[in-house]
């Protein structure tokens, strides 16, 4: 399955690339125009369940067999046709799922600084006119949601520059109509821009004036849910507010997406890595009025693909089998 950043949807069988060498140069996965890009990418079977989250705290149900099943030229069909979005109405995140148990959550948090753990059993019963993931307040939206075990550790990052580390225990499970509870407290006018599941890697943070960095985990300490959290960006007059976090690996690239529509490609690897309270460097060189709205991981389809390719070919030489190959496996979802 592959989710394009303008809204594109479509899947396809992981027999369209052929297993290659390490250091292949790997095969295109879609076609798209020159101001989109691959933003998702999900292998999964054809029974499996894509939750898709709303910014308006909505959850719709697509099956993998109910995508447009498309080749590597095709762009696929918008995902706006594929669910009854209302206006205004935009997808915020999508988890695969291939069973729906009660040892696994759906963590989410909201631009106002709320978050919410809800069992993932919770979801197990689709409505074609979607349900209620978390119960908004005002203008409040949904910003992001992620797959836990009961066991991560999360991040959030505000507008102000500020980062937040705690453990998900101290969020209590609670029912999908819940409001949540309070994950950072914000000073006024600033807003929550990110929730990190975290795992290995560098926080790459990014500010609206295309400067950012990238720092050393344990540069976050540990702190309890609600509080205001640590510096991750200066939010200086040359920064501007914060407009990103992500945690990254050195053989991440990036695309970095400016108000004007301008897409920027850049390796993880050509980005310094300097301490938490600082400034950084240039990302972006902006014109006049311009701003950085946003930055995503390129999602790194060719690689992945061939890698299920490799490991069934070996699984077919061998007589053994991938854990997830005779109940479709997906990757990103509980097992």
């Amino acid at each position: 399955m592959t989710l394009s950043h303008a809204g594109y949807a479509k899947a396809q069988p992981v027999s369209d690339y052929q297993a290659q060498r390490r250091g292949g140069r790997g095969r295109s996965a879609t076609a798209v125009k020159d101001e989109d890009f691959v933003e998702r990418f999900f292998i999964a079977h054809t029974h499996d369940t894509v939750l898709c989250f709303s910014n308006r705290g909505k959850v719709y149900w697509l099956r993998v067999f109910e995508l447009p099943q498309a080749g590597r030229g095709s762009r696929g069909k918008p995902i706006v046709n594929l669910l009854p979005l209302e206006e205004g109405e935009s997808i915020s995140a999508m988890l695969p799922v291939k069973q729906f148990d009660e040892q696994h959550f759906v963590f989410m948090a909201t631009s106002s600084g709320t978050v919410k753990k809800t069992p993932l059993a919770a979801f197990s019963r689709p409505r074609t006119s979607g349900i209620i993931a978390v119960d908004l307040r005002g203008d409040d939206h949904l910003v992001s949601v992620a797959l836990t075990d009961g066991s991560r550790q999360i991040m959030l990052c505000t507008s102000g520059g500020k980062a937040i580390r705690f453990h998900e225990d101290e969020v209590r499970p609670m029912g999908r109509e819940a409001a949540g509870v309070r994950g950072v407290r914000l000073a006024e006018g600033q807003r929550v821009i990110a929730l990190l599941v975290l795992g290995e890697g560098h926080i790459l943070t990014a500010s609206e004036l295309g400067y950012g960095k990238l720092t050393p985990l344990e540069e976050f300490p540990g702190h309890g849910r609600g509080g205001q959290g640590v510096i991750a960006l200066q939010t200086s007059e040359r920064n501007g507010a914060a407009v990103a976090a992500l945690q990254v690996q050195p053989q991440d690239e990036l695309m970095l997406i400016s108000s004007t529509g301008t897409l920027v490609r850049t390796p993880v690897s050509d980005i310094s890595v300097v301490g938490r309270n600082t400034q950084g460097v240039r990302l972006i060189r902006l014109g006049e009025g311009e701003r950085l709205t946003g930055v995503e991981r390129v999602e790194a389809i060719e690689s992945a693909a061939e890698l299920v390719a490799a490991d069934d070919a070996a699984a077919s030489i061998t007589g053994t089998v991938r854990p997830d190959a005779e109940d479709g496996g997906s990757a990103g979802g509980p097992g």
